[in-house]
C-alpha cells in the first residue's frame, strides 16, 4: 500500500510572503544581513533570512533541521 502524502502546505502563505518581500529586497540590492549588515547577494540566503523573519512573526514554517 503505498504511503500518502500529508494534504496542507508545509509552509503558510503568511511565510512565502515573507519570502517574498526579502527576494524583491535583495534584487533591488537593499537587503543587508544580520549584525554584520553586509549586503545579500545569494538566493539561498534571501531565502533564509524570510524564513526567519516568517518563524519570528509566528507563521507555520518547519523546524530548521540541525
Amino acid at each position: 500500500m503505498p504511503t500518502r502524502k500529508s494534504s496542507g502546505r508545509k509552509y503558510s502563505k503568511k511565510a512565502g510572503k515573507s519570502v517574498k518581500r526579502e527576494m524583491h529586497k535583495m534584487k533591488r540590492g537593499t537587503l543587508k544581513s544580520g549584525s554584520s549588515g553586509k549586503k545579500v547577494k545569494s538566493r539561498k540566503q534571501a531565502i533564509a533570512i524570510g524564513l526567519s523573519e516568517a518563524r519570528r512573526a509566528g507563521a507555520k514554517v518547519p523546524k530548521k533541521k540541525s
